[in-house]
């Protein structure tokens, strides 16, 4: 199924500043709240839509990747992928991560504690995930890979998950130990007296930075971090119709989180690889023609390449320079499967700059013939030809 437009998810509009994206999606986050919406569905993706067009919205490199490409410049075409789903790896993000990577918009709770809602909830005890940062690599593409989709293969060095510890960066099974100081939570709630009143504040507990558990016991391998330096083999489906400085995302493929974090995503860069015979304009594609002088006059076949191979063309009888042969449905596919670009043919005659004395002499009893000058009416069309060209 198609992906609605961010925008209309979070019922702002494309102008929207950064703090009204955030108070548009903490009302849809209200509205859809699995709290206050036990066991239905419907919500529950509601909820996690509105959190997907948050995350693109509220980052400014995201949405102008958004702006520019839509959805396949999230990481996906036809409806796959996305931020929370990669290249077409399906999946989506949990509540738990949601939770973890907006706890700012839900005032550090899970439940609508946090909103003043009253709609259950309270603290949550389960450890923040750190998110690890992106990675970035270039991607040369051909003409043939453009048209039709690639699939790529990287090794990325990056930073993976701790095997000794499992990613928790402790030594062993006793490795962690609760907080004492926030008892687990993460947190710690302060009171304070003021003329109204007494004042609540939660804020994120120092001791242990808001996981709610101290390491005592670091592991050895990754000095308690629980990501160490590594490589891993990522395999990529670039969309077809992609373009020149054109940003792909990847979800969850970049480095690994500390402590069994979020781990960060693969931007990946398009660059084209200029071809020798095609220039792309759009979704077109454009191709310069030279004739001879008797083919031009004569008629006859001729050989166009294509992203498909090449392709034989008619020539009229009598076609002049400038003309152009528009093949349909030669170029290249849009990014978000939206019809084809046409293949356009510019012709052009050449005119040899030596010539032999027999071809001289053919040539003087042409220039001599009145079929071979030009009357009023093609000089007429020829001016408005060239005219047009600065209209």
């Amino acid at each position: 199924m198609d992906k609605r437009d961010y925008y209309e998810v979070l019922g702002v509009n494309k102008n929207a500043t950064a703090d009204e994206i955030k108070k548009a999606y903490r009302q849809k986050a209200i509205q859809y709240h699995p709290d206050k919406n036990p066991g239905n569905k419907e919500a529950e993706e509601k909820f996690k839509e509105a959190a997907e067009a948050y995350d693109v919205l509220s980052n400014p490199d995201k949405r102008a990747r958004y702006d520019q490409f839509g959805h396949a410049g999230m990481g996906g075409a036809a409806g796959n992928g996305g931020p929370f789903g990669g290249f077409g790896e399906g999946g989506g993000m949990s509540m738990d991560d949601i939770f973890s990577m907006f706890g700012d918009i839900f005032g550090g709770h899970r439940g609508f504690g946090g909103f003043g809602g009253g709609f259950g909830g309270g603290a949550s005890t389960q450890r923040p995930r750190y998110r690890g940062s992106d990675l970035r690599v270039k991607v040369r593409l051909t003409l043939k890979e453009v048209a039709t989709g690639v699939e790529k293969k990287f090794k990325l060095k990056k930073y993976v998950p701790c095997t000794h510890c499992h990613g928790t960066g402790a030594e062993g099974s006793g490795g962690e130990e609760t907080c004492p100081t926030c008892k687990g939570s993460g947190s710690v709630i302060r009171n304070q007296q003021t003329i109204l009143g007494t004042m609540q504040t939660r804020t994120t507990c120092s001791t242990c930075g808001g996981e709610g558990k101290i390491i005592k016991n670091k592991c050895k391998e990754c000095g308690g971090e629980g990501i160490v330096y590594g490589e891993e083999i990522v395999t990529v489906n670039i969309p077809k119709g992609v373009g020149e400085n054109m940003q792909l995302s990847m979800n969850g493929k970049g480095n690994a989180g500390k402590h069994n974090g979020v781990p960060g995503d693969l931007l990946i860069l398009v660059e084209e690889e200029p071809d020798k015979d095609l220039i792309r304009d759009d979704n077109d594609l454009i191709y310069n023609l030279l004739l001879s002088v008797p083919t031009a006059a004569l008629g006859g076949a001729v050989e166009i390449p294509t992203v498909d191979g090449k392709v034989k063309v008619k020539i009229d009888p009598g076609t002049q320079p400038g003309k152009v042969l528009r093949l349909r449905g030669k170029g290249l596919p849009g990014v978000n499967s939206y019809g084809t670009g046409d293949l356009l043919v510019n012709v052009s005659v050449y005119i040899p700059e030596t010539l032999s004395r027999d071809e001289k002499k053919a040539l003087e009893e042409m220039e001599r013939s009145e079929n071979f000058k030009p009357n009023n009416s093609i000089k007429e069309k020829i001016f408005k030809k060239f005219k047009s060209m600065f209209d």
